[in-house]
């Protein structure tokens, strides 16, 4: 049975709560446990899967989290920078799900953190499992 680390952004709360809702309930599905460990923002989810890494207790990650576009630049940094922090885990190995929403406005956020929906986060989850399946097999 996997045991998965949730790093999670907990800037929008409101979307964070039906991104876990999501996420639980495909981690549930697939018969694997999980941690929460929440971090203020995006920009600090790759740092924080980092040092949960060097824990040894998790096989895999899903980052979950929401950056929603502003009137300045700061969108841009903490959408990119965040999406490149974990790419560059995942290519050092890790098997990470990235569930980090970059939308223009709260409706796009809803639509794609809500379970009912798009269901951003379980998808995160299935992309994560898919990395622990490549993981495996290459490995054996």
């Amino acid at each position: 049975m996997a045991h998965i680390g949730i790093v999670a952004a907990g800037f929008y709360r409101h979307i964070l709560d039906m991104q876990l809702a999501g996420a639980r309930a495909a981690l549930k599905a697939a018969g694997a446990t999980h941690e929460l460990v929440e971090v203020p923002g995006a920009l600090e989810i790759p740092g924080a899967i980092g040092l949960a890494t060097e824990t040894g207790r998790y096989d895999g990650f899903v980052a979950l989290g929401c950056v929603i576009r502003g009137e300045t630049y700061h969108f841009e940094i903490v959408a990119g920078e965040s999406a490149r922090g974990i790419m560059a885990l995942t290519m050092d190995g890790l098997a990470i799900g990235n569930g980090i929403l970059t939308v223009e406005n709260e409706a796009q956020a809803i639509a794609r953190a809500d379970p009912g929906q798009k269901n951003k986060a379980g998808e995160a989850v299935a992309a994560m499992l898919a990395l622990l399946a490549l993981r495996e097999k290459f490995a054996g």
